[in-house]
Order: C-alpha cells, then structure tokens, then sequence
C-alpha cells in the first residue's frame, strides 16, 4: 500500500515506523512548524525510534493526494481543521485511519463524524485503537489492538495489510462503541493518575471495575454495544494508561493533583469535556468522569472529589 502518515508525533512516528517495516510504502508528514519533523530532517531520530531512509519525510500536506491510506495522528481538537485544509486538495477515494482517541469538544462529535463532513462518497474511515507504547513496541514487545469501521471490506483490508508478529488486529464490530472507549480510557487513565498523586493507588481496582461499567453505559445510551468496553478499545488498554509509567494521562493526573506542570498532551483533559455533554445530552450518570471533569475545570479539591466516588449511595454492584 502507498500509506501516508499525518502527524509526526511519538505515535504518528511509530506508525510510520511499524507500516514501512511490513513492507508498505510509507510517507511521514509534519509542519515546517514543527520541532518534531524538524528533528526528523534533520537527524531521522526523535529520542524514541530511528525512521529509516525508506520512509520519505515530507512537509507538503498536497503530497496526500498520491496516498491510497491516509493515516491520522493528531490532537483530536486539531482534527476538524487538518480535515479542512485537505479538502482543498479534491481527494478521492482514500480510506482514512485514525490512531488517535478523544471527542470533539465543540459539537460532542465522534472523530469518524468530524472525516465523514469532508470525505467523499467514494471514500471510507476507520479507527485503529488498543493498547501499547512505542518504546515498548520499538523494543519488539508485542500486543493486540483493534481496527473498526463501517464497511466489513474496509475492516479487512487493513486487518490483513497491517497485521505482524508485533502487533495481532481483531475485527471491531461495534465503531460507536470503540471510539467512546477509547476515547474515554484516557479519562479513567487521569483519575488514576490523580490517585497515585494521592497516595491511594491501592483505589485503581475499584476505579477500572466502576469505570468500565459507567462507560458501558454511555456506549449503550448513545446507540453502541455496551460490551465494547470489556474490549481491547477501553478495559484492554487500562494496562497502558493507568498504571504505565508511559502513560501521558496518568502521569498528568498525578502531577495535576501535585501541583506540577506537565508539558505533553494528555488527550483525556480535552475529551473530558465532550463526553460531559454526551452525558447531559443522553441523561447517563457518569460519576468518575464528572469528578475529573470537576476537579479540571471547576477547580474542586481532587480528594474529596474521589472521596465522593466511594461514599455514594449503597447500591447492588451490578
């Protein structure tokens, strides 16, 4: 496949990486803004993996338009323009990918909504989401994640054209579901990141348990399967946010309850927010999510905040 990669952040890097070592070929794009494609010029290295030559680095977002994939790994907030700024370029038949998770803040919209705007007929969109880090992966530790989309040949054609001894694909079956998981792991990953800078980390258990359950539910109110947030998009990658130390939301969690700045993106700060208004919007009771909500934005004390979650009401666990 003739894949093109938009971003060229830890994740965006690593995909390139991961898809020009399957064979593919592959192109990276970046800002001429950006301090990362600038590092990338200039040295093919960002701190985490080394790009080979094959991977043609480039600054030119028009270069997409000789791309069959395009693989997108931005800010989820910057996603509506980038889609903006392609659409200048008339493409045609693309299958879009997005290897990134959050909500759009200003419409509540998933992010496929946000492509489906500008895509055209003949195009298609999926989510690429699960577990893992790149400094784990580059060391050749390997694991499961999952692709979704609407149109079952989309799903498999990727499956089948991604899939290594690294990384193992399973078919999603459930897009609405998979992108409010993933999305919202990010949210749980700062709540217990904010109890670990508590010192009550031996809470995270109950956290995943209760946190599972309370997005099961919005999944379910806003037209998706509920058991998808058993699955690899949400409960199957807790490992890697809530408790590793590659964990951006975690770790900004911990240090936003420290009263330390936290320098890189934690895409649960932002999703936060957009699922707030899924939750008033759909009437479904989120606890965990309206404490961090409360504590980010509001400015409410982050113990007793979490303290709250465990003294609610008594009430059967299921």
């Amino acid at each position: 496949m003739k894949i093109t990669v938009l971003g060229c952040g830890r994740w965006g890097s690593f995909i390139a990486w991961y898809l020009d070592r399957r064979g593919h070929e592959v192109s990276l794009y970046g800002r001429e803004t950006s301090r990362n494609m600038a590092r990338f010029l200039e040295t093919r290295d960002n701190g985490l993996l080394t790009l080979p030559e094959s991977i043609t680095l480039t600054t030119e977002l028009k270069k997409s338009k000789d791309a069959e994939v395009l693989i997108i790994s931005v800010n989820s907030q910057g996603l509506r323009s980038l889609m903006e700024e392609l659409s200048a370029y008339e493409l045609k038949n693309k299958t879009y990918v997005l290897c990134m998770k959050g909500m759009e803040i200003s419409t509540g919209k998933r992010l496929t909504e946000v492509v489906e705007e500008f895509m055209d007929i003949n195009s298609n969109v999926a989510v690429w989401l699960g577990p893992g880090h790149v400094q784990e992966f580059y060391r050749g530790i390997p694991n499961c994640m999952v692709i979704d989309a609407k149109e079952e040949e989309i799903k498999d054609k990727l499956i089948q054209a991604f899939s290594s001894d690294l990384i193992r694909f399973y078919y999603g079956n459930d897009l609405i579901g998979n992108e409010i998981g993933g999305a919202t792991k990010n949210i749980i990953g700062i709540a217990a990141g904010m109890l670990d800078g508590l010192g009550l980390s031996s809470l995270k258990g109950a956290l995943m348990s209760r946190g599972t359950r309370e997005i099961s539910r919005l999944m379910e109110a806003t037209g998706g399967n509920g058991i998808s947030a058993y699955g690899l998009c949400h409960l199957g990658d807790y490992e890697a946010t809530v408790f590793s130390k590659y964990s951006h939301n975690r770790m900004f969690g911990e240090l936003f309850v420290k009263k330390e700045d936290y320098d890189s993106l934690a895409e649960g700060y932002y999703t936060v927010k957009a699922i707030m208004k899924l939750s008033n919007k759909y009437h479904v009771d989120l606890p965990i999510c309206s404490a961090v909500y409360d504590v980010l934005f509001e400015g409410k004390d982050p113990k007793e905040s979490l303290n709250r979650l465990f003294v609610r009401s008594l009430k059967e666990e299921f």
